[in-house]
């Protein structure tokens, strides 16, 4: 198939000139890859010159594999630094692919003639300020077509034009994308016409260029002088039978002539940087300027459509949104497909262009399907219009180590990339979500985010894991950046590990990464991290840094639990961390300036709820850390007598239980004035929270506080530690009508020079409940003191509220939950019995389980 042309073939060629086929296409345009086709069926070159980096030449052959689908890219990254990459893009519709493909199966030597990637990446990192690779240029719509870099930009270097903007402004038209759709997308080759829309175009771009210049794409010259040369090349190798598919803008400059060694001279002293490329995934979505990846169209979607659509491309447009419509519970009928066909035939028409496009065939899908609602048509534009193709590439394709030990890892686990975003429920007692979720937390200590996690719907318990999962094609670049922490995933995240326990700074990170290196079920990171954690807890003596680290060791043991990994080592720690939070929390405290109490107040909340946590799920480390020893008198101690107990505790070592430990320095933390209001508040009403003050201790703690003698401001900080900051403060002053009182009586006696002073820290405190509660304790204010309790007594309930429970009401509710639970009686009476529960005591033990 590569040999000479016949006479008629050639004969119908000769109106295009003498020299090389130049075919200047818009990249990723479905009419232009027509046109492609036709053009290169029409005058079967005995090679296809493509613009692209040469360095891939050894991987076109791929493109004829059967693993191999697009949407693809090509990567190209540098060797030692692989952060510094550049994507070659190429869908199904690109002109540039179908060249690849007519140039296998005609077996035509094919081959890239770009500036090599060597020059592209190593001129990126030069020209940058900051040392990281120069981002380069959004692509135009018909213009030169430059590599996607992640995190891509605009620079600001020049005011560059977009080609097609102006052509389409010189027609009147208001949009090139309808201008296109006009003149190429909507345009068939007809009889011999195959080169009829590349001299035109080219004699566009030659215009252009005559006023413009280069267009502000000074860069290009030097791709230009490159190309040229090797389409010298190849001409002294092939003849003038050579086919070349280029951006239709650098058509013009490729017909120019211009002398070898004014082309050499461009190119002489450019930088070098040895690069390794390889074929990727990629994705319709990538493929969108939405994305931050713009390769010059907003609808890859719809232009795959077009290109495979063999006929009446709008019947089956709308077919497929009736189809995504029907999958979404909304009733479109064949009527609405057929009237929606109707209709953009009618705007098409209406607006004089040829067939309809993409904006009819929207109008209409919008007026006809969805009834005229935006929400319905935005899942069509996302689905369809976008779309979420994932291509593919074959394992022949060269890669990296610890890509290939990632795939082989992905195939055993059924765990296949996706491009459209999905949630994986994972439970962590089987054996293969378990190793999903090793994968996952592996992948995101390397920096591959391919699952984020997310909060689990209807479970809180530690063996169950949601996650958020989407590949996206940049992660083809993180996987190459990790591969230099080992060959494996696991090897490399071990690595990556043990590397960032020593670079951390805080207390707080190496904890985190020990939670970290549980969940990923790291066992050689692990001691190499716990030594670290030891080592930084040892030495730090900041309060705030130990009481911050403190959770994050809790929840690391809690995970080892579920996990079945050894947390020995992390327990010990956790105790020494705990005595030290113990003891240097009350000093610590005081005289604090606001911020620095709030944040304080904060750290008081975190230890108080892994408090719990430990001695919830881990009993044994608990006693382990506190030993055991005779629990503290339950009543409230004056603040001498709280010190003097935890000062002779921490002389005496951990004897008694933890819980009652961090009772004792909540109390001292209650009882000392030079602690903020704001820690004293939370303090007191932790204690309450947990069962710790004796009856009416609350409300004579805050009459103490709201007492006259106390500074305004300092009460109202009080306040808002004890009922603010979402601990559910609203509900306890609406159940609680003594402290609901205090409150009040105490708000109404704040003088008035004061009271502006503490009006914005009580309005940030209460506009924190929800409606409900503000409405009803507005209710409770506005009746008046004691009244509902004097309500209650004559039996007079205040609405919302009753004497007594109706245990008639209660019962009417059982029928609703057992139907909505898909429990029956015997269920009930099962766990009753099991349970050892009283059939008739209105528990609803039988229906939560």
């Amino acid at each position: 198939m590569n040999g000479s042309l016949p006479e008629a073939t050639r004969a119908e060629g000769a109106g295009r000139g003498s020299g090389p086929l130049l075919l200047g296409v818009r990249h990723h345009g479905p009419g232009s890859a027509r046109a492609v086709r036709a053009a290169l069926e029409a005058a079967n070159p005995r090679t296809v010159l493509i613009e692209g980096p040469p360095e891939a030449d050894a991987l076109i052959a791929l493109a004829a594999e059967e693993g191999m689908q697009p949407p693809v890219a090509l990567l190209a990254h540098v060797v030692d630094e692989p952060g510094r990459s550049a994507f070659w893009p190429l869908a199904e519709f690109s002109p540039e692919w179908v060249a690849i493909r007519w140039a296998l199966e005609h077996e035509v030597p094919a081959r890239f003639i770009d500036l090599p990637a060597t020059h592209t990446l190593a001129w990126g990192q030069e020209e940058a300020p900051d040392g990281s690779a120069a981002p380069n240029r959004p692509d135009t719509p018909d213009g030169p077509e430059m590599p996607e870099t992640p995190d891509s930009a605009v620079s600001e270097e020049a005011i560059r034009i977009d080609p097609l903007a102006v052509l389409a402004e010189t027609a009147g038209y208001d949009d090139p994308e309808r201008w296109w759709e006009d003149v190429i997308e909507h345009r068939g080759v007809r009889g011999g016409d195959a080169f009829g829309p590349f001299e035109v175009l080219g004699e566009a771009m030659g215009a252009l260029r005559e006023v413009y210049g280069s267009g502000g794409h000074e860069r290009d010259l030097v791709r230009e002088a490159y190309m040229r040369l090797q389409v010298r090349a190849a001409q002294r190798e092939f003849g003038d039978d050579v086919a070349v598919v280029c951006g239709a803008w650098h058509v013009p400059a490729l017909r120019h002539k211009t002398a070898v060694a004014a082309d050499k001279a461009l190119l002489k002293g450019l930088p070098k940087a040895k690069v390794d490329m390889t074929w990727v995934p990629w994705t319709h979505r990538r493929l969108a300027r939405v994305s931050g990846y713009g390769a010059g169209i907003d609808s890859p979607g719809w232009y795959g459509h077009l290109f495979s659509a063999p006929d009446r491309p709008i019947e089956r447009w709308m077919t497929k949104v009736a189809g995504l419509l029907r999958d979404e519970d909304r009733l479109v009928s064949s009527a609405h497909v057929i009237e929606a066909v109707r209709l953009a035939d009618t705007l098409a028409a209406m607006r004089g262009r040829p067939l309809p496009g993409l904006t009819e065939t929207t109008d209409a899908v919008r007026a006809v399907m969805c009834e005229g609602s935006d929400v319905p048509l935005a899942l069509v534009h996302d689905r369809l219009v976008v779309g979420d193709v994932l291509g593919e590439v074959p394992e022949s394709a060269p890669a990296v180590p610890l890509q290939r030990d990632l795939a082989r890892i992905q195939r055993r686990l059924r765990l296949k990339p996706e491009a459209l975003e999905r949630e994986l429920e994972l439970d962590l007692r089987k054996e293969n979500d378990a190793e999903r979720s090793r994968l996952l937390h592996r992948l995101r200590l390397l920096g591959i985010e391919w699952g984020a996690p997310a909060e689990s719907r209807g479970s809180t318990g530690t063996f169950r894991e949601t996650w958020r999962l989407r590949w996206e094609p940049e992660l083809a670049v993180r996987v190459a950046e990790a591969g230099v922490w080992g060959t494996t995933v696991l090897a490399a995240a071990t690595a990556k590990a043990e590397a960032d326990a020593v670079a951390a700074g805080a207390l707080a990170d190496v904890t985190t990464l020990a939670e970290r290196c549980l969940l990923a079920e790291l066992p050689d990171a692990l001691p190499v991290v716990m030594r670290i954690l030891a080592d930084r807890a040892a030495l730090d003596a900041d309060v705030g840094h130990l009481a911050q680290a403190f959770p994050a060791l809790v929840r690391s043991l809690r995970y080892g639990d579920v996990r079945g990994t050894g947390t020995h080592a992390l327990a010990e720690v956790a105790a020494g961390l705990a005595e030290r939070v113990f003891v240097g929390l009350p000093p610590a405290c005081a005289a604090l300036d606001t911020d620095a109490a709030e944040e304080m107040r904060r750290h008081v909340d975190a230890v108080h709820g892994a408090v719990g946590l430990l001695g919830e799920v881990h009993t044994e480390t608990s006693s382990a850390v506190a030993g055991q020893g005779p629990p503290p008198e339950a009543d409230a101690r004056s603040g001498s007598e709280a010190e003097t107990k935890i000062e002779a505790e921490t002389a005496a070592g951990p004897r008694s239980g933890i819980r009652d430990r961090w009772h004792t320095v909540l109390r001292t933390l209650s009882a000392r004035d030079t602690i903020p209001g704001i820690i004293r508040g939370r303090a007191v009403r932790l204690l309450l929270d947990d069962g710790e003050l004796v009856e009416g201790e609350a409300a004579r703690l805050m009459g103490l506080v709201l007492s006259p003698g106390t500074a305004p401001g300092d009460a109202a900080a009080w306040i808002e530690g004890f009922v603010g900051g979402g601990s559910g403060g609203g509900m306890l002053l609406v159940h609680d009508e003594r402290l609901l009182g205090l409150v009040d009586a105490w708000l109404t006696g704040v003088p008035g020079d004061a009271f502006t002073d503490v009006l914005p820290l009580l309005r940030r405190t209460f506009s924190a409940y929800e409606p409900g509660v503000r409405r009803t304790l507005g209710e409770l204010v506005r009746r008046g003191p004691g009244t509902r309790g004097s309500a209650m007594a004559t039996g007079s309930a205040i609405p919302g509220f009753a004497p007594d429970l109706d245990i008639e009401r209660a019962d009417a509710v059982l029928p609703v939950l057992r139907l909505l639970l898909g429990l029956d009686e015997n269920d009930v009476a099962a766990d009753d019995a099991e349970n050892n529960n009283d059939a008739n005591d209105n528990d609803l033990v039988g229906v939560g389980r």
